[in-house]
């Protein structure tokens, strides 16, 4: 059963959900939903207060690094921007009167129809489109980084993933986060080179890191700035 419960650390009020569960031990786990603790059945409070105040410092810092960050998730809404290789996009009325995404103007006017839209149909439309220009811009890019290392190109696919951009398994297959399309392309390319150097070197080794910087010369600003999203 998970609760919404409340601690001061080091001078600040701090929100966090709880949820006891059969683990043995207490678990701490910060992300873009704030800070949520798993505790065993019977653990007192007092034992999760003594906790959070001995990590207070670790707490208050990785709260404040995800507040930092810029916030991907999309409200579904006729008159939001949806972001396109770190370009605001809209949802816009073509020639013929149907429904498309355009590039925002200071100019664009909001079409009846679009304002009658329902949020699930925003929410069906933009995504086909966000999965659409996915598909179509990573391929382009694996098969670019593929030439530069010299290996066939790959299979990849979407991911959905809440934390991470990407992935290569053993077997050689790419999971690429959907919202990577929503960035611009230079984080786009270092994402799929970093994947695609795994299948090379399945580590992070100084080979791996070494790989990279061949065919992806920027990796180590792309690597910040990317730290700014989740």
């Amino acid at each position: 059963m998970k609760t919404n419960q409340q601690t001061v650390l080091n001078g600040q009020t701090i929100t966090y959900t709880l949820n006891r569960s059969r683990r043995r031990s207490i678990g701490l786990k910060i992300d873009h939903q704030g800070l949520s603790i798993t505790i065993p059945q019977q653990a007192p409070l007092t034992q999760i207060e003594t906790v959070l105040q001995e990590k207070a410092d670790w707490i208050t810092q990785k709260l404040k690094q995800w507040n930092n960050k810029q916030n991907l998730s999309l409200q579904w809404t006729a008159d939001n921007t949806y972001p396109l290789f770190g370009e605001p996009w809209v949802i816009s009325c073509g020639k013929l009167e149907e429904i498309v995404m355009a590039r925002k103007t200071d100019t664009m006017i909001l079409h009846p129809s679009i304002r009658a839209l329902m949020p699930q149909q925003i929410e069906k439309f933009v995504m086909t489109w966000y999965h659409e220009q996915a598909i179509t811009c990573f391929s382009e890019r694996i098969d670019c980084f593929a030439k530069k290392l010299h290996v066939e190109k790959t299979v990849f696919r979407l991911s959905h993933a809440k934390t991470s951009w990407g992935s290569c398994t053993s077997r050689g297959i790419i999971h690429l986060n959907w919202r990577l399309i929503q960035l611009p392309l230079h984080l786009i390319d270092y994402v799929i080179a970093h994947e695609l150097c795994h299948l090379i070197e399945l580590n992070h080794s100084k080979a791996f890191w070494d790989l990279v910087e061949r065919i992806y010369p920027q990796y180590l600003s792309a690597r910040m700035e990317l730290k700014k999203f989740f």
